[in-house]
């Protein structure tokens, strides 16, 4: 499993490491500053309810890694599934998603996610990094908006 990545600073100024759970709060904090950022993306959840899903599902079930000091990104991928539940950097474009998702790739021969259609930035990141759009909804999702599948690897 990948537990610690150090890159170079040609490569990135990132390091990866596994998160704990004191790191539920700045990963929230991320998520949330993310959802904000667009306009065409709806708050469904208060802060507060964002920061409790983490503390109390979303880390116990996952294997979830962060990247920086401090936290600049996080990755939490579904054991088992391959499933990527989230992958949010603050900023992005700096090295801190393609770390965490070279992470996810060590310890999985096979990654799915599901990424917003208006999300055209990281639909171009995961296409660099060798996944494919296989699926697309309407907006199956709480959101309510179209999102599309993405694959990687070979399924199990």
């Amino acid at each position: 499993k990948a537990c610690e990545r150090g890159m170079s600073m040609t490569e990135s100024a990132t390091s990866v490491r596994v998160a704990t759970l004191a790191d539920a709060a700045a990963c929230a904090a991320i998520r949330d500053h993310w959802t904000d950022a667009w306009d065409w993306m709806p708050r469904v959840h208060p802060s507060e309810d964002v920061v409790r899903h983490y503390r109390e599902s979303l880390f116990p079930r996952c294997a979830v890694w962060v990247a920086g000091t401090p936290v600049s990104g996080f990755l939490a991928l579904e054991e088992g599934s391959g499933f990527v539940q989230s992958l949010y950097t603050r900023p992005p474009g700096r090295g801190a998603g393609k770390a965490l998702l070279d992470a996810a790739k060590e310890a999985a021969a096979y990654l799915q996610l599901w990424a917003f259609v208006a999300n055209t930035g990281a639909r171009r990141f995961y296409a660099r990094e060798g996944f494919r759009e296989v699926e697309w909804s309407d907006g199956d999702n709480e959101e309510g908006l179209p999102d599309v599948r993405l694959v990687w690897g070979s399924a199990p």
